[in-house]
C-alpha cells in the first residue's frame, strides 16, 4: 500500500472542496467562542496527543501481531486527524470550528511527536531506530491548502453574501455526503482484492483503535461536561486518523510496506465507522433540538 495519485491528489482535492462548503456554514464568532472558552481545545488536544497513542500502545501489547504491523499501528495512532475528521464532524452536526482548530494544532504538534513515538516503537518491536523528520513547512502548507484556505474562502463568501452562502451550504452538504460515498467506493475498488489479507493481519487491532479512540474521546468530552456538539467533535477527532500521512511515513520514509498495512485497512474502515458517527450525531442533535423546543 503506497501513496499514489488518488491519495496524494484526488482525495485532498475532494476534501478541500468539502472544507469550502464547511466554511460557508461558519462565521468568525464560532472561532471567537472557542478562544473565550478554551477548555474544549485543551481536552481535544490532550486526547489526540497523549490518550490516543496510549490506546495504540495498549492494543499492540494485548493483540498478537507481527512486529512490523505493531510499529505501523503505533505510527497510525500518533498521526493527526486530517481533513477527513473535519468532514465527518461537519456531517455529524459536531462543532466544525473546534474540529478545524484541533486538526491544525494536532497536525503541527505531531511534526514533533511522530518521530519520537515512531522511534520508540521501532526500538521496542524491532530493536532499531530511524531518522524521521517530517518537513514542518510542507506539513503546514498542506494544512493551509486543504483545511484553512478553503474554510477561509467559504467564511468570506458567508460574510459578503450570506443569503447565497446559505443556499450553497445546503448543496455543499449533499455534495459532501456524495464525495464521502465516492471515496469509500474508490478505496474499495482500489484495495478490495487485498482487503481480506490485510484484515487477517491487522483487522482486530485497527477496529479496536478506531472504536476505542472514538469512545474514549466521547467519554472524556462528557466527563468534562462539554456541549454535545463538542463531544461529537472530540470523539471524531480522536477516532479518525490521517491514514494517508501514516502510509507516507511507513511506506515512504521508512520504506516498509508491511508497516503500511494498518493504515491501508484503516483508510477503508474509518469512513465506514465514520458513517456511524454521522448517524449518531445527527440523531442526538435532533433529540437535543426537539427537547429545547418543548
Amino acid at each position: 500500500m503506497q501513496s499514489n495519485i488518488f491519495t496524494s491528489v484526488l482525495l485532498p482535492l475532494a476534501l478541500a472542496i468539502v472544507m469550502l462548503g464547511m466554511g460557508l456554514s461558519l462565521v468568525a464568532e464560532d472561532f471567537k467562542r472557542i478562544t473565550r472558552d478554551p477548555k474544549a481545545v485543551a481536552v481535544g488536544t490532550i486526547c489526540q496527543l497523549l490518550l490516543l497513542p496510549l490506546i495504540g500502545i495498549l492494543i499492540t501489547l494485548v493483540v498478537p501481531m507481527q512486529p512490523a504491523i505493531a510499529v505501523g499501528l503505533i505510527v497510525l495512532a500518533v498521526c493527526p486527524g486530517g481533513p477527513s475528521s473535519n468532514l465527518i464532524t461537519y456531517l455529524a452536526k459536531g462543532d466544525v470550528a473546534l474540529s478545524v482548530t484541533l486538526t491544525a494544532l494536532s497536525s503541527i504538534a505531531t511534526v514533533f511527536t511522530i518521530p519520537i513515538f515512531t522511534n520508540l516503537a521501532l526500538q521496542y518491536f524491532l530493536g532499531q531506530s530511524a531518522a524521521i523528520a517530517l518537513p514542518i513547512g510542507q506539513t503546514m502548507l498542506q494544512i493551509f491548502l486543504i483545511t484553512l484556505l478553503p474554510t477561509a474562502i467559504g467564511m468570506a463568501i458567508r460574510h459578503q453574501f450570506p443569503d447565497t452562502a446559505r443556499r450553497l451550504e445546503k448543496q455543499m452538504s449533499r455534495l459532501a455526503i456524495g464525495l464521502l460515498a465516492l471515496i469509500i467506493v474508490l478505496l474499495l475498488v482500489r484495495e478490495g482484492s487485498k482487503l481480506p489479507g490485510f484484515l487477517v493481519q491487522v483487522g482486530i487491532g485497527v477496529v479496536l483503535l478506531n472504536l476505542l479512540a472514538t469512545l474514549a474521546g466521547f467519554l472524556v468530552g462528557k466527563l468534562f461536561r462539554l456541549p454535545l456538539a463538542q463531544q461529537i467533535c472530540i470523539a471524531i477527532e480522536v477516532g479518525i486518523q490521517n491514514g494517508t500521512l501514516a502510509i507516507a511515513i511507513t511506506a515512504g520514509l521508512l520504506n516498509n510496506p508491511d508497516m503500511a498495512v494498518p493504515a491501508a485497512v484503516y483508510s477503508l474502515l474509518m469512513y465506514i465507522t465514520g458513517f456511524g458517527s454521522i448517524l449518531y450525531g445527527r440523531q442526538a442533535s435532533s433529540r437535543v433540538s426537539s427537547s429545547s423546543l418543548q
